[in-house]
């Protein structure tokens, strides 16, 4: 069914705001509405916001966590374990860990999970720059904090195998995550007790038989 808008730019801009994800027609229409309420100066400073955002933020050099510079703050703190690494699945999972206020090494995010129904394959991760760090860097501990769900796990197994040949120490976190939910909707209490009492990720060979 057509919408009959009374503008041309505003059946446009509904058309953008609701490409966004979550975002239905009459949701992209309040808030295309809400804007035109707005300041000139401060709808502009929006979309230069938004333009900026595409334009200037870029990817960490170590870790793949977004950044305005060359290493993120994170990778590039003093104060952080550098011997210390979380591997994540997403940007997001970083945010839900820092919100924890449990943890205080660095991260790695692989920028996925392995999932060949996607099509995506240990090639499209950043799981050989990983690798690179544990041979170059002084790691002591790799924690893999990925998704409970069947490719998570496979992707954790496929890590843990590259991997158990450097001196290094493995873990994962421990089961206060739900099996199959993702990092970013536990509590910040429960991902935090997870991260706190993380287990070697061998020991899940004997509990998954």
């Amino acid at each position: 069914m057509k919408n009959n808008y009374s503008s041309r730019l505003l059946e446009e801009a509904i058309d953008e705001f609701s490409k966004l994800p979550g975002i239905g027609k009459k949701s992209a229409l309040r808030l295309v509405l809400y804007l035109l309420k707005q300041d000139r100066k401060e709808v502009e400073q929006f979309g230069n916001t938004i333009l900026r955002i595409k334009k200037e933020i870029i990817q960490c050099e170590k870790c793949h966590n977004i950044s305005d510079t060359r290493l993120c703050p994170i990778c590039s703190d003093p104060y952080r374990d550098q011997q210390l690494v979380c591997v994540v699945e997403s940007i997001r999972d970083v945010i839900s860990i820092e919100n924890t206020q449990q943890y205080h090494g660095l991260y790695h995010v692989l920028g996925g999970i392995i999932s060949p129904m996607d099509g995506i394959g240990p090639s499209d991760l950043t799981i050989h720059s990983l690798e690179e760090r544990v041979r170059q860097e002084d790691i002591k501990e790799i924690i893999l904090a990925l998704s409970t769900t069947m490719e998570g796990d496979t992707t954790n197994f496929y890590i843990y195998k590259k991997l158990h040949q450097y001196p290094v120490k493995i873990t994962t976190l421990a089961r206060g995550v739900a099996i199959g939910d993702d990092l970013e909707y536990a509590d910040e209490v429960t991902l935090g007790r997870s991260i706190l009492n993380r287990t070697r990720f061998e020991d899940t060979f004997h509990t998954n038989q």
